[in-house]
Formats: C-alpha cells, structure tokens, sequence
C-alpha cells in the first residue's frame, strides 16, 4: 500500500470546484478544501438578512459543497490581507470593482503557503479556460501561475486536457485521461457531469460568489471611498453596502434607508454607531445616517425618509431622531418622490 497524493481544492461553494474536487476522490488522491473568507461573498448575507427570500436556502455552499464530498474544508479569514487586492489591484479591476487576476493570484499564493506548511501535494482548482474573461483566458492562465508561485503544482481538472501536463500528471498521481477537456461559458458539460455524478442539488452555475462584480454594489464602493476621499474600508462598512437603499442628498452624508423588514431587523443592530430616523406615526424604515450630518439637513433627511414609510401620502409624520445621542422627534411632511433626484441614489 502507498501513501496517497494529497491535493487541497479551493472551494468557492460553485459547482466548478465541487466537480473537480470529485474527479480527484474518483482517482484515489486525498483531498481537503480551502475557502477563503474576504468579506464580500454573496451567499449567506442578503438571502439571511432579506424576509423576501426567506424561501431561499440559509447555507454556507462551500460547507454544503465539503459535506457533499466527504472532505474537510478549512474556512480561512483573509479580510485584512485581502484590503490590498480591492484598493490597489495590479491587473485592474473587471467591469465593476472585481479585481478578478489579481483575486486568482493573491488566493494562489495563499493556498500554495497552506500546501507547504502541511505537506500536500498539489492544489485544485475548477477554473476552466475561456469561462471568466479577466482571470481564465488562456493567455492570462501562465500569468496566474507564473505570479502565485504555484509553478506546475496547479491543476485544473475540468479543463486540464486543453493544457500541457502538470506535476501531478507526469509522475502519475493522476490519470490525464480521466480529466476534462472543458472549454468556454457553456455550462452544459459541467451540469451534464453533475448528474453523472448524483448531484441533484448544487449552487447556481452561472452565479458569481463576490459582491464585486456587482454593478450596483461596486457603485456604492466607489461612492464611499468618494466620500471618505480615500480607498480603505472596514468589515462594517462592505457590509452595510449589501443592505438597504443608500441616498446621498449632499457629499457630507448619506442615508441607509431599509427596504423591508428583515433589514430593518439589521440596521437596527448598528443603532449605537450611527445616527437614526425612524418613523412613529406610520411604519416605515429604519436609517442609518452615514457621515457628518449638519443638524440643520436633520428635517430635511426626516422628509426624504417620511417619503419611503407608509405615510408617504399623508399631510404630515412623525419620526424619532437619535442624533449625536439625543433624541428629537421631528413632524413633517414627506418629501415628493420627484424632490428626490436619481443622481442622489447611490
């Protein structure tokens, strides 16, 4: 008997990296999973938050995808490490904020230090050639490569065969064979091979895992390093991004206004750090006053808020401001929806 290969397999919770962790299992070579936690996944956020989706599964993919397999998956925080890849990208950013070549290489590189500390043999990925434009064209594949210092230890089982051999190839730990030859955005094959294997129930295959490829989200990133007049942010701050309508009436300030109950839910948990208007005499959204507000724009943020509660067509509401910890009520009549231009919508 010998000792199996050992492979760790980046595991976004797609269903790429869960094929290709699989066809490593079939070929009798230990595996283990590596997820990367930077802050900004889409799964397990919104659809948590959001009382709309509650029909909507609450699970982590990449713990649902481990536990599919069989395999052990190691959940890693890279939050802080990963702030350089957002602010200052050396590729660039894709068509919104993702920063997708430089997120390949920096997550390369940190799954290729996990390998050598704990004696694996090669690392798994589910890329496949030609799927992503930015990150798995097959010019850029021997960049991502060449940068994470992965050498010929990286293996892409699900399109291997459009690739020349890797380590792991040549000296036999897997039959080349028995990899795939996918090609381009056409997920049929990947959902073909799925049902092959028995998986019945897996994440979207078209749906990104990263807020930065979303127009909308990117937008109001951008919008707070405007306002902030520089590229940082905090944990608090990628989240609250995810949530709520954010109005900005002047550069100074914006407003977080919730959409719905399940958000109010969570707003309400950042009461203590922010200044709020929430309305008494209709129901209506809690707000999370962002930024240095001037206590004469208050009533003014009070309108627009009044606006979006259910006395929006009422003469006058009545909202309970908690600004700078004192608390002021505040009666007015709720902004026109025309009073609120499109540009003030971040």
């Amino acid at each position: 008997m010998t000792t199996p290969r050992k492979a760790v397999a980046l595991i976004s919770g797609g269903l790429d990296s869960l094929l290709a962790a699989r066809l490593m299992l079939d070929q009798g070579i230990h595996v283990e999973g590596i997820n990367f936690y930077t802050g900004f996944c889409v799964e397990g956020h919104t659809h948590a938050i959001r009382s709309k989706d509650k029909s909507k599964p609450k699970r982590n993919n990449a713990l649902w995808s481990a536990e599919q397999l069989g395999i052990k998956l190691h959940i890693i925080d890279i939050i802080e490490e990963y702030k350089q890849v957002v602010i200052n990208p050396r590729h660039g950013y894709g068509a919104n904020m993702n920063p997708c070549l430089d997120c390949k290489i920096f997550m390369l590189s940190k799954a290729r230090e996990w390998m050598q500390k704990h004696d694996f043999d090669f690392i798994i990925t589910g890329e496949v050639m030609g799927q992503r434009p930015m990150s798995q064209r097959k010019d850029l594949l021997p960049v991502v490569i060449a940068e994470s210092g992965t050498d010929d230890r990286l293996l892409r089982p699900l399109c291997a065969k459009n690739l020349t051999p890797t380590l792991p190839e040549r000296e036999g730990w897997v039959d080349r064979d028995k990899l795939m030859k996918f090609h381009g955005r056409n997920r049929k094959p990947q959902i073909a091979l799925a049902k092959e294997f028995g998986f019945d129930d897996f994440a979207s295959p078209a749906g990104g895992c990263c807020f930065l490829t979303d127009k909308s989200y990117s937008r109001k990133l951008a919008d707070l390093w405007r306002a902030q007049n520089s590229k940082s942010y905090e944990l608090d701050d990628i989240m609250l991004l995810k949530v709520g309508r954010h109005i900005r009436p002047k550069p100074n300030y914006k407003l977080i206004i919730s959409r719905e109950e399940g958000e109010n839910r969570f707003l309400r948990g950042y009461r203590k750090s922010f200044s709020t208007i929430e309305p008494e005499s209709h129901a209506g959204p809690l707000t999370l006053i962002d930024g240095d507000i001037a206590d004469a724009d208050i009533e003014y943020a009070a309108r627009i808020v009044a606006r979006f509660s259910q006395g929006r067509a009422a003469e006058f509401v009545t909202l309970k401001v908690n600004h700078g910890g004192i608390e002021k009520r505040y009666t007015v009549p709720p902004l026109p929806a025309d009073d609120i231009p499109r540009e003030w919508y971040v």
